[in-house]
């Protein structure tokens, strides 16, 4: 250390950098009575200042930290909320299958139902249309039989047989 005074001292005599150990013309007494009251006075002014900020960082800490509970909270709620919304949808979705597949069932059972019905209706006119044309048909035939038949007898009986005709008739019902 001794070298490094000696070099300074030099390179102040010669007009370079240097130091100056002349207490009363450096003021170095003024700068530590300065500092002294600053210190002094200023420390409880500084030491209030950092003790607020200390505080408003402290309060803001905690509200951070309430804040993330409350939200911690507010999340596992609505998660759980979220998980019942889950499983109500999954039991209407379910309620809705089953409700299909009934109607489905009730459907067919009366679409079935339906052409059963149909089929006897069909099966019941199918039959009223075959006895009425079987009844035309034995009308006509019946009318043509009496018609060919009274032709024949025109064409066939004389007054002999028509009279013999009658007498067996009556002879037969009794007279």
């Amino acid at each position: 250390m001794g070298t490094v005074l000696l070099l300074a001292t030099e390179a102040s005599h010669e007009g370079g950098f240097g130091l100056n150990f002349d207490i009363l013309e450096t003021n170095l007494i003024n700068l530590v009575i300065i500092i002294a009251v600053l210190f002094y006075f200023g420390r409880g002014f500084v030491g209030k200042i950092l003790t607020e900020r200390r505080s408003a960082i402290q309060e803001a800490i905690q509200e951070a930290e309430k804040r993330q509970k409350d939200a911690a909270a507010a999340l596992a709620e609505q998660q759980q909320k979220l998980t019942q919304a889950q499983a109500e949808a999954e039991r209407i979705r379910a309620a809705a299958e089953e409700t299909a597949k009934k109607a489905k069932e009730a459907i067919l059972a009366q679409a079935a139902q339906d052409v059963e019905r149909m089929r006897a209706t069909a099966g019941q006119e199918l039959e009223a249309e075959r006895e009425r044309a079987i009844a035309q048909l034995r009308s006509a035939v019946v009318s043509l039989a009496l018609a060919k038949v009274e032709s024949q007898l025109k064409t066939s009986l004389d007054d002999g047989a028509q009279h013999q005709l009658i007498d067996r008739s009556i002879a037969l019902l009794g007279g």
